[in-house]
C-alpha cells in the first residue's frame, strides 16, 4: 500500500461507474490529488462504497429528470491509501477506504466541469465556504438571479437539493478573488473534519 496526496490537503474521488472487485461491487472513477494531478481507474473499496454508488445513481437520475449536469464527488482530508492491482488484465488503483478516518470523508455535488476547480479551490489558502441566505425554497440571494453560468448553476444545485432531499444546496466555495463555486452536500458521508464545508457558518453576500 502507498499513500498519495498531501497530509494537510484535500483529495477528491469522482465516481463514474462500478466494477466487481473481491466479490462485491465498488465504484470506479478518478482520484484528483491536492496538487491537481489525477489518477484514473481508481476503485473505492471499503466503507461508504455502496453509499457512493447509491449517491451517484441518484445524481445521474436527477440529471436525466432535471436536464442538468451535476456530479457527485467525495473529498478526503489528508493522504489517501491506495494499492495497485490488476483486474481483468487492466491496472486499477484501489482506495483502501476503510483505512481512512470517517471524519475525513464527505460527499458533495456541483456542476460536472467544475469539480476539478472545486478541489483546487479547497486547497488554495484563503478559500472558505459560505451559505447563500434565504428562507424560501427558491432562495432569495441575488446570486440565484445572476444572468450567467454561476447564477444558473446556483439555481440548479438548489433544485437538486429539493428533488434529491439533500441536506444542503445553497453553499458556495468563495475564493480569494471572490470567484464562487455553488455546491450541495450529499446526505452521507458527512465527515466532521469537513464540517466547515458541509455546514458553513457564514452567509455570502456578493459585493456587487
Amino acid at each position: 500500500m502507498q499513500y498519495v496526496g498531501s497530509p494537510s490537503g484535500y483529495e477528491a474521488f469522482v465516481p463514474s461507474g462500478t466494477i466487481s472487485y473481491n466479490g462485491h461491487t465498488d465504484p470506479t472513477g478518478t482520484l484528483i490529488l491536492s496538487n491537481g494531478n489525477t489518477i484514473q481507474n481508481a476503485v473505492w473499496d471499503g466503507q461508504y462504497a455502496s453509499t457512493i454508488i447509491q449517491n451517484h445513481n441518484q445524481i445521474v437520475q436527477l440529471n436525466n429528470q432535471l436536464n442538468g449536469d451535476m456530479q457527485d464527488f467525495y473529498i478526503i482530508k489528508g493522504q489517501v491509501p491506495i494499492e495497485q492491482v490488476t483486474i481483468n488484465g487492466q491496472t486499477y488503483y484501489v482506495i483502501e477506504a476503510s483505512s481512512i478516518n470517517p471524519a475525513n470523508i464527505a460527499g458533495f455535488y456541483t456542476y460536472s466541469p467544475w469539480v476539478p476547480n472545486f478541489e483546487v479551490a479547497m486547497n488554495m489558502p484563503g478559500t472558505y465556504a459560505a451559505v447563500l441566505p434565504g428562507n424560501s425554497p427558491a432562495g432569495n440571494s441575488p446570486v440565484f438571479t445572476w444572468d450567467n453560468l454561476t447564477g444558473r448553476i446556483a439555481d440548479e444545485v438548489l433544485q437538486y437539493k429539493v428533488y434529491g432531499g439533500y441536506p444542503s444546496g445553497r453553499d458556495v466555495l468563495v475564493q480569494r478573488n471572490e470567484t464562487i463555486i455553488p455546491y450541495g452536500v450529499t446526505s452521507s458521508p458527512l465527515g466532521s473534519a469537513l464540517s466547515s464545508f458541509t455546514i458553513p457558518q457564514q452567509s455570502y453576500n456578493p459585493s456587487s
